[in-house]
């Protein structure tokens, strides 16, 4: 299974991805897209062949046995449902951490972002919260100056109702980072099976 915890800048997504990791090593393979060997360009088009890069090597983590979890980068369910590979996929599990804008605001001020980017990050929480419970929202937003090689054909224009994804969220604004950690680790617990720590 492809596991994706995602969520706009923040919401503690890297955090997250080094407390879970030590205890899900065994079953499942744990990245982020700039530990994929490319040097990060942070653009739409370098994220979407980031992101097929990681569906391959889920594909692989799949044939041998293993899930596998990208944590760390702000990418839409969408984005990895449109990769060229992911039809081959068993099934993607979305976990979003989500935030207030003003507990987002104020993370994002903590650790020095600059602040006329801030709206910016607001408005893509935004957007996200409704994309990854209704894939026919605002396509848009990630389809612009897009890698040519997705293929969002497979889910924007879609009659379905339900997005091809299952998705489960979590409100992290007045949760510490452990405990955000906690929740997520429960989540993947319920996919996987049991505490991976017995």
């Amino acid at each position: 299974m492809f596991f994706l915890v995602t969520g706009a800048s923040g919401v503690g997504k890297s955090t997250v991805r080094k407390m879970i990791t030590p205890e899900f090593a065994d079953v499942v393979e744990v990245t982020e897209l700039g530990m994929l060997g490319s040097t990060p360009k942070w653009s739409l088009e370098w994220r979407h062949q980031m992101v097929e890069r990681t569906v391959l090597r889920a594909l692989e983590a799949q044939r041998a046995g293993k899930h596998f979890l990208l944590c760390g980068d702000p990418v839409p369910p969408g984005e990895v449902w449109a990769a060229p590979s992911a039809e081959r996929l068993d099934h993607l599990a979305v976990c979003l951490l989500d935030a207030e804008a003003a507990a987002q605001t104020a993370r994002l001020r903590e650790r020095g972002d600059d602040l006329k980017f801030i709206g910016h990050h607001v408005a893509f929480a935004d957007w996200m919260r409704q994309h990854v419970v209704d894939h026919r929202h605002r396509p848009d937003v990630i389809m612009q100056n897009a890698w040519p090689q997705m293929r969002w054909d497979r889910w924007v224009g879609s009659d379905a109702v339900e997005p091809p994804w299952s998705s489960h969220i979590i409100e992290t604004s007045k949760l510490s980072p452990t405990e955000v950690a906690q929740r997520v680790a429960e989540w993947l617990r319920q996919h996987v099976g049991g505490s991976t720590a017995d």
